[in-house]
Parts: structure tokens; C-alpha cells; sequence
């Protein structure tokens, strides 16, 4: 009886020293270890250094006290603290990320547009070439049947003229199929001498041989000539 009393003395004892040997595990520990190795591996570094070594260092703190003085209740406010830290700093990471988010569309927006924009300056510049490119086309083409028109006029232009009742030199002169010029009859007059005898008496049915390559000399003196018998 006494031997086995003696025993589960033994137990008690043993099981009150291992109780002793092994600390609590402080309940914030489990929390905040996970978090702050997450941390560390993302962009918390980078982006926010000097709250991720306070964070570290909160932590750090709490491990010397839980593993070298073994406080686990001084431990828990520190592991409690950097868990405080910890969401903190995950927060702000998260808002820089949405931050960083909507710059980024903003920037591609803006590229977009820009890209739109210099998409259309390159076509309305394509496209007042193209229509400066017409303009000097047409005005070309213009310019050829302008001086095409002169010659196909003078081809058309007649080279003998019947006489009308009625009519004189000057007024033959002055029509605008002969030389539109009523003192530039005295060139008719000359080429036709062999049935013109009178310049101011011609008859009906006459026909005239009219000029056509006379030089700019003989169109002075006719002149001269026809305001002189005028």
C-alpha cells in the first residue's frame, strides 16, 4: 500500500515538473508568425522597408522574450503588437496596389488615347496630302486644257469670210471669230486687194481670205493705218 502511494506521488511530481519544463505557447505567436513570413516574402520590403523593420523588430522582441526569458505573457503583447503591425502594413500594401492599379489603366488610358489621337493627326495629315495632291492635279490639268484651248480655238478659227449684205471691213474685223478688233481691218484689206477696190464699199457674197499669222509689226501699222482713214 504504501509502496504504491509512493508511486503516484511519483507521478504527480513528474507530471507537475513537466508541466513546469514546458511553457505555454503564447496565443498570439500562431497568429502573427504566418503573417509576418508572408510579408516578408512579398513586397512589403520594397515597398514599405522601414514599417516592415519595425514590424521585425516588434517581433524579434516578442521571440527573445518567449525563447531567452521565457515571458510568454510579455512575449504575447509584443506578438500581439507586430499582429497589429502586420495588418496595418497589409492594408496599406493593399491600397498601394489598387493605387498602383489604377495608374497603370490611367497610363494605358492615356496611351491609348494619345495613340488615338496621333492616329488621327497622321490620317488628317494623310488626308490634306491626298487632297493637296488633287488640287495640283486638277489645277495642272487645268493648266494643260488652258493652254491646249488657244490652239484648238485657232484651228477652229476660220480663214475665209462671205460678205454680207450690209456689212464693212471694220465690222468684219470686229467679229469675234476673225479678230475680235475693228482697226485690224486694213490686214484684210491687204490680202484681198484683188476685190477690194473701195475698203468702204464691199458686195454681198465676196469671200476674204483672213489672216491668220500676221506678226505683231503689221498689227501696229494696221492700226495706225486704220485710225489714220478713219
Amino acid at each position: 500500500m504504501l509502496a504504491a502511494c509512493r508511486q503516484a506521488v511519483c507521478v504527480l511530481m513528474l507530471g507537475v515538473i513537466l508541466a513546469a519544463c514546458s511553457a505555454p505557447v503564447p496565443s498570439w505567436r500562431s497568429k502573427t508568425t504566418p503573417l509576418v513570413e508572408e510579408l516578408g516574402s512579398r513586397e512589403a520590403p520594397a515597398l514599405f522597408p522601414h514599417e516592415y523593420r519595425s514590424l521585425l523588430e516588434t517581433f524579434e522582441h516578442g521571440e527573445a522574450l518567449y525563447h531567452v526569458r521565457e515571458d510568454d505573457k510579455g512575449a504575447d503583447l509584443y506578438y500581439q503588437l507586430a499582429f497589429q503591425k502586420a495588418e496595418m502594413l497589409q492594408s496599406k500594401i493593399l491600397q498601394t496596389k489598387k493605387r498602383l492599379a489604377a495608374e497603370e489603366q490611367r497610363r494605358v488610358a492615356e496611351l491609348a488615347v494619345k495613340a488615338e489621337e496621333e492616329r488621327m493627326m497622321r490620317a488628317a495629315a494623310e488626308a490634306e496630302m491626298r487632297l493637296r495632291a488633287q488640287q495640283l492635279a486638277r489645277a495642272a490639268e487645268a493648266e494643260r486644257l488652258a493652254q491646249k484651248k488657244p490652239k484648238e480655238h485657232q484651228k477652229a478659227l476660220p480663214t475665209y469670210y462671205t460678205v454680207r449684205r450690209g456689212e464693212t471691213l471694220p465690222q468684219i474685223s470686229a467679229r469675234a471669230e476673225i479678230y475680235n478688233d475693228s482697226t485690224l481691218w486694213p490686214i484684210i484689206y491687204r490680202a484681198n486687194r484683188d476685190q477690194i477696190r473701195d475698203p468702204k464699199r464691199l458686195w454681198p457674197g465676196q469671200v476674204f481670205v483672213i489672216p491668220r499669222n500676221f506678226s505683231h509689226d503689221e498689227a501696229v501699222e494696221a492700226r495706225r493705218y486704220s485710225n489714220k482713214n478713219n
